[in-house]
């Protein structure tokens, strides 16, 4: 561990020395020749389709809400069915069933005489529990996409875009579902324990299964080079860049000491995450599973206070989100517009079906891929029904959605949300900004382990491999915080969603070896019972 910080350091200083002398227009060089570079990748990722009428849609949506339409019909409403059962599974009430020994084949009898096939999985094998697998890949959703993005969903396509909002991410449980469950059922265990999962594995070994192993190699491969670009970029210098901007803002703005210390910032950044991502996945689990509980319920706490504090206003912003969902008045685009700002930030915010958080998810220590499955898809509900609605609420309650406020950028957008908290708890923009840290600190330390899983498919999985990634890792905390570069972080979020490609073509194809899956895991549950 000393030696990796050594390394650490190392790499970090004369790069410290670099962002301290560097003036902006260094800044602005690399960010035009890196955007000229990889333009044509960002604007194939984020083209829009026109409707007319002012309405454009990302083709990227497409895909990943018909696909989760799908998987919700496929599976019989399986968000709604599986609610509680999800929960009772995060509670721990069925852990029993992974420490049973595990019937394999069909046809074999159980103590009970009846014939059902209950074959496990790999046994009782993973690294985390049920509960720090869900706050692992919750960490990395629940963040800056649930204040800024709400934001610009609602000040552009109004109080009506935050209906389309919850069904979005109800209809992305079903997604969250199989990509977890697949997750789970595909990942390889190495001999010291250490779990590798995720698309690149139930790409490779799935489609194998059926037929198509050059195909899975090919898109395992795409996937497991844009987790990488998504991890340095939208995972990691975004959120360091957006939290700097905030504490930035906090302490006094221009006049702030931090004033052009971003480097500063990003070296602490930079050390707290080195700390945490040289233990894996466990101690990544035992941080997240503390600090996102607590940001949840301090966000969602606050939230509440600020609806409950003007709670005469509460039905009429509910009849807002249900008028301007169906009849929206002076929104550009009438209601598909409003549909559609909806629909894409629930989709950038909960990343069901771009297969990012079923690497978190397998790492889990289950006899049963469906469960694990289960309990995924609390995540979208968790992220968006629950928290971007409150986001949404307190912004409609404080007067915050007009179109004034249209054309904000992220940065500006946590602003207006901070603006809609501190109307009514004065002090209230510290605490979101000590929110927005922890946020973007949860979702680096997940991230790197997603992007690590990737390079450890692509590069191997020895020890110096493993170190490089770490270190590079945290080399783009220190460049992030220090530097504006828009390019950089635009390809990379382009990353992110063209992770959505190969894994949405593995979902469909794989969908009924999830449905075994479910089964197996349901019959085992109603033995339980019996």
């Amino acid at each position: 561990m000393k030696k990796y910080l050594l390394s650490l350091f190392t790499i970090l200083l004369p790069l410290l020395n670099f962002a301290q002398e560097a003036e902006k227009g260094i800044d602005q060089i690399i960010d035009e020749k890196f955007g000229w570079a990889t333009g044509w990748f960002v604007d194939f990722i984020f083209y829009q389709i026109d409707f007319g009428g002012g309405v454009k849609v990302f083709w990227v949506l497409f895909p990943l809400i018909i696909g989760a339409t799908y998987f919700t019909i496929y599976f019989n409403l399986i968000n709604v069915r599986g609610f509680f059962t999800s929960i009772n599974i995060v509670r721990g009430k069925y852990d029993d069933l992974d420490h049973h020994e595990s019937l394999v084949g069909a046809g074999d009898s159980t103590p009970g005489g009846d014939n059902i096939e209950t074959i496990a999985i790999e046994g009782h094998d993973g690294e985390v529990s049920h509960f720090q697998a869900l706050t692992a890949a919750l960490s990395a959703t629940v963040g800056l996409g649930n204040i800024a993005g709400v934001a610009i969903a609602v000040s552009i396509g109004g109080a009506g875009a935050t209906f389309w909002m919850i069904v979005a991410g109800l209809l992305g449980m079903a997604s969250k579902f199989v990509e977890c469950t697949l997750g789970v059922k595909y990942r390889d265990i190495a001999e010291d324990g250490t779990v590798y999962g995720g698309p690149m594995y139930y790409l490779t070994k799935g489609l194998k299964s059926k037929g198509l192993g050059t195909l899975g190699k090919v898109l395992a491969g795409l996937f497991a080079i844009f987790v990488i670009g998504g991890s340095f970029g939208g995972g990691n210098m975004f959120q360091v860049n957006q939290a700097f901007q905030l504490v930035e803002n906090i302490t006094g703005g221009k006049e702030s000491f931090l004033h052009g210390y971003g480097w500063a910032f990003g070296l602490v950044m930079a050390v707290l995450v080195g700390i945490v991502i040289i233990g894996g996945i466990k101690k990544i689990a035992k941080v997240t599973d503390k600090i996102v509980p607590f940001m949840v319920v301090i966000y969602v706490a606050a939230s509440l206070f600020v609806i409950f504090a003007n709670y005469d206003m509460i039905g009429d912003a509910f009849l807002q989100i249900y008028n301007g969902a169906f009849s929206p008045e002076g929104v550009a685009g009438g209601a598909i517009g409003v549909l559609v700002q909806g629909f894409r930030r629930a989709a950038f915010s909960n990343e069901a079906g771009v297969g990012s958080a079923s690497i978190a998810h397998s790492a889990v220590k289950t006899k049963y891929a469906a469960s694990e499955g289960m309990v995924a898809l609390l995540e979208p509900f968790i992220d968006t029904v629950v928290v971007c609605t409150m986001t949404a609420l307190v912004l409609i309650i404080t007067g915050n959605v007009t179109s004034a406020n249209s054309g904000l950028d992220d940065a500006q957008a946590i602003l207006l949300t901070s603006g809609a908290f501190e109307s009514v708890i004065s002090w209230f923009p510290y605490v979101l900004t000590v929110a927005v840290v922890l946020f973007a600190f949860s979702t680096m330390i997940s991230w790197s382990y997603y992007g690590f899983q990737g390079w450890a498919y692509l590069f191997g999985r020895s020890k110096k491999m493993e170190y490089l990634y770490k270190i590079i890792f945290c080399v783009f905390v220190v460049i992030g915080s220090a530097a504006s570069l828009g390019s950089v972080i635009g390809f990379s979020d382009a990353m992110i969603f063209a992770m959505m490609v190969p894994n949405m073509v593995g979902l469909v194809i794989l969908a009924p070896k999830v449905r075994a899956e479910l089964k197996k895991y349901t019959d085992a549950i109603k033995e339980r019972k019996a």
